[in-house]
């Protein structure tokens, strides 16, 4: 994968980053709040503009000194602040053009210098937007801005998309060129992390790739976004999503929250490999049953980890014990490897993407059109197929229609003399045959008359 230079927004909280991040690259990918403190983690996304392509970064807002606030910061971010302005020192670090966001509005502030101090610091270039000038008559309120003594400045309304591309212009020039590759085809495998809140999903991706990319809490409700992290390993490329961990619809809270949990749900219907946590000290809960049936909805693989494993007394039997108490609980998938690691100590984390190669191969594994038919066979002869009213369905063909999942289609007489039993039967011996370890197959029976195969 070919790396873009990187272009950072930063700036104090609800200056409105996230709003011209959306504008920016054109779609809602940021959660967007009144609310101060609503970004925490660096979320990226790839962009283009007058044939240079870049990425952009998203950063929490920097609190510098808290006496210089001018917003109330939400509910429980207070907490976060440290995380936060690792994150954004991360950011700028990284970043090839920095773009530090203020309110054109609210003019210069304390914090606003402090943010500027640390830029300076950087010796990479810096812009400044000055924010919500939603008209002409406000350009005036730029001036102000340049004391800060950092690059050009600015008048911009990201919320209705004024002087964005002025920005732009400059930025883009500032940025070392690299034409888009809208050409090459992605091929990294990729990985969405699931599960109820304070799992470990965020400590898993900072283990899987060796720092701290994303903001590790234990405080449940920390990843708001869905945060893409692009990892190499043994050659091989992956995309690695971290989501908000999904409540009970009854337990989800209105606006920021509800907003976290459809991007979580984005995430799912993109992903090839969906790795589900599970809290091996709290145990399998009615909610980790209902992500995982969230999960079987849609096409990916599925790896259940049970994390914390580390925290568990054990004696010979607990790990046996533990998975077919899964297992049990989760009846509805008994294709699935469990893994049983610690996000925190590693334990076992090296096996987690051997077995994400596995399953995403599994998802396009085809079967022979020879080998299916004879399956079929030997399956209808052991267990013939139910009758109904003195009349027995009659199997003609079978065939392997598509990958990912693998999905398979048997013509018949007549689909509605098949019963539940039949069908789970059929699958059951497939898989005895063809694993599909991890991966959801799907089962079609088709009408067709006998005298189209009469020769």
């Amino acid at each position: 994968m070919k790396a873009k230079p990187l272009v950072a927004l930063v700036g104090r909280p609800n200056v409105g980053k996230s709003t011209l991040f959306n504008r920016i690259v054109g779609r809602r990918v940021a959660v967007v709040s009144d609310t101060a403190g609503t970004t925490r983690d660096r979320l990226y996304s790839d962009s283009e503009w007058g044939g240079v392509a870049f990425s952009l970064v998203d950063t929490g807002g920097i609190e510098v000194t808290s006496g210089w606030r001018t917003e109330p910061l939400s509910e429980d971010s207070e907490q976060f602040l440290p995380y936060i302005r690792q994150q954004a020192t991360i950011a700028i670090r990284d970043a090839e053009v920095i773009v530090l966001v203020v309110d054109g509005q609210v003019g210069v502030t304390a914090a606003d210098r402090e943010v500027a101090d640390i830029l300076r610091q950087s010796n990479k270039p810096v812009f400044v937007a000055a924010n919500k000038l939603e008209s002409a008559k406000q350009t005036d309120n730029v001036y102000e801005f340049y004391e800060l003594a950092l690059g050009e400045v600015f008048s911009i309304s990201a919320l209705h998309g004024y002087g964005t591309g002025d920005l732009l212009d400059a930025v883009v020039t500032a940025v070392p060129p690299s034409p888009p590759d809208d050409d090459e085809e992605d091929t990294s495998i990729k990985i969405a992390l699931l599960g109820r809140p304070n799992v470990g999903k965020s400590t898993l991706v900072n283990k899987l790739i060796g720092e701290e990319r994303v903001i590790v809490s234990p405080i449940a409700g920390t990843t708001r976004d869905a945060i893409d992290t692009q990892i190499k390993w043994h050659g091989q490329d992956f995309t690695l999503i971290d989501t908000a961990g999904i409540r009970r619809r009854g337990k989800i809270d209105p606006g920021i929250e509800k907003y976290s949990v459809l991007r979580a749900m984005k995430a799912l219907k993109r992903a090839d490999v969906v790795l589900m946590l599970l809290d091996a000290e709290t145990g399998i809960t009615a909610q980790d049953t209902h992500v995982a049936g969230m999960i079987t909805d849609e096409t990916a693989g599925i790896i259940v980890l049970v994390n914390k494993w580390d925290a568990i007394e054990k004696d010979t039997y607990t790990m046996k014990e533990y998975e077919d108490k899964v297992r049990n609980e989760l009846n509805f998938l008994p294709y699935v490897p469990i893994l049983f690691i610690s996000a925190m100590t590693g334990q076992r984390v090296s096996r987690i993407l051997p077995h994400v190669i596995d399953v995403n191969e599994a998802r396009y594994q085809r079967i022979p059109t020879s080998a299916l038919n004879k399956f079929m066979r030997d399956a209808i002869t052991q267990h013939p197929p139910p009758g109904k009213g003195g009349k027995r369905a009659k199997f003609f063909y079978a065939t392997q229609a598509s990958v990912a999942p693998p999905t398979f289609v048997f013509f018949v007489n007549n689909p509605e003399w098949l019963n539940f039993g039949y069908k789970r039967f059929l699958e059951n011996r497939l898989r005895e045959q063809w694993p599909f370890t991890g991966v959801p197959i799907r089962l079609f029976f088709r009408a067709r008359s006998e005298d189209r195969f009469a020769k």
